[in-house]
């Protein structure tokens, strides 16, 4: 009898190591996600910065010589600031299909990426 209580003792501390080595595994594959998804975050958004700036400074440049060209340097800086508000009103007409779902499905394939397919 007292060897089956041991051997239940037994099964029963390698069910409980089992189940702490699968939550600690659990842990660091979701530590490993997020730590990838978080860097991939901050690379997209420094590449924003970085686009940002360069839009500005190339739309400033537009506006000038739209303004030397027609004669009149607010006409240049307007027809600049129209072609935004075009381009704002269309992506935010279309956002669910431009930002939305490419979005979504990016985040979706880094989640459910299996452990052997590169980052």
């Amino acid at each position: 009898m007292e060897k089956a209580f041991a051997k239940v003792e037994e099964l029963a501390g390698t069910i409980k190591e089992y189940v702490n080595t699968r939550i600690e595994s659990v842990k660091l594959r979701a530590a490993e996600k997020s730590s990838v998804i978080i860097a991939n975050v901050l690379a997209v958004m420094m590449v924003a910065v970085l686009l940002l700036f360069f839009i500005g400074l190339a739309s400033v440049a537009l506006s000038i010589s739209l303004g030397e060209w027609i004669g009149n340097t607010w006409a240049g800086f307007l027809i600049v600031s129209c072609l935004y508000l075009l381009i704002g009103i269309i992506v935010w007409t279309a956002r669910g299909r431009i930002i939305r779902l490419p979005v979504l499905n990016a985040l979706i394939k880094q989640l459910f990426r299996n452990d052997d397919e590169e980052v």
